[in-house]
């Protein structure tokens, strides 16, 4: 498997780019989850230029309709922070799991239990290939009606409904914990049993299998196409985009990133309001003409 930590011995900007793989939410988007004019253009002179572009998200893959009608080439977006590999092409509703890095409901278990004994209150929903459940006092943090509403235990047990069906991860809230609190709570909590990161400003974490992330999927897809971390230009704004950003030959915090994502990249670009990637990307190609 690629390696996911970035020690390049060569200065990032010396290596013309081949790939860009972009965060969406506070990243690509605008806070109305608009894609602008000037981003649709930039992405699209990106691919003619030749340089391939991965949405690289925590949504899960049902949620891809915001870019859907900006897939360009390959059509593949990397969703769960790293859990999946989806083929956008066809449309909201037709994707096609490419690869999946599911988490073994044993293990997703032993996060459900240890992370109860360390912050009792934590509610816990389940988010799998094609399905979404919750336990009955999650909140309504996501825009759709849960599938099934029973105990974590429950959902996640053998002979659970959907039980044939990958775990791609679950998602642990607590209604009173500062967010970077609980983030470095549970990673002490659950030890290498879950990768555990957070895209929300609430005290919501996303837990995964163990070395799964976005840096660690991107690193996959990149390995099969030749494609070294130098040649990847990644772009985030939240601690799940942080091992991505520190993988990437060339990376950039928005304008509205948190600290960390801030100290993990190479550089910094304006808010995702003011069409910060776009703002690099042109910079790119002018670079290269």
């Amino acid at each position: 498997m690629t390696s996911a930590t970035r020690q390049p011995e060569t200065p990032a900007h010396t290596v013309p780019p081949r790939l860009i793989a972009t965060d969406l939410d506070g990243t690509l988007l605008r806070d109305d989850k608009s894609v602008s004019e000037r981003t649709v253009a930039a992405l699209a002179a990106a691919e003619e230029a030749g340089i391939e572009v991965f949405f690289v998200t925590g949504r899960p893959a049902r949620w891809m309709d915001v870019v859907s009608d900006h897939v360009h080439g390959h059509g593949l977006a990397i969703c769960g922070n790293g859990a999946a590999v989806v083929d956008l092409h066809g449309g909201p509703g037709t994707h096609r799991f490419v690869k999946v890095r599911e988490l073994a409901r044993e293990n997703a278990l032993d996060a459900v239990r240890l992370l109860r004994d360390a912050a009792p209150g934590t509610v816990y929903a389940v988010e799998q290939t094609y399905g979404f459940h919750q336990e009955p006092a999650y909140p309504k943090l996501h825009m759709e009606i849960p599938d099934l509403l029973e105990p974590a235990e429950k959902l996640l047990a053998p002979d659970a409904p959907g039980a044939h069906e990958p775990v791609l991860k679950i998602l642990a809230y607590h209604p009173e914990l500062d967010p970077d609190a609980f983030l470095t709570l549970a990673r002490l909590a659950v030890g290498d049993r879950a990768s555990i990161t957070r895209s929300s400003p609430s005290a919501l974490l996303e837990i995964s299998g163990p070395g799964v992330s976005k840096a660690s999927t991107l690193a996959l897809c990149c390995a099969e196409r030749g494609i070294s971390h130098e040649e990847v230009v990644a772009f985030g704004d939240m601690p799940n985009d942080v091992e991505m950003l520190t993988w990437a030959g060339r990376s950039y915090a928005m304008g509205n990133a948190h600290p960390d994502v801030v100290a993990a990249a190479s550089g910094r670009t304006v808010a995702n309001n003011e069409d910060g990637v776009a703002v690099v990307i042109e910079r790119i190609l002018a670079e290269r003409s």
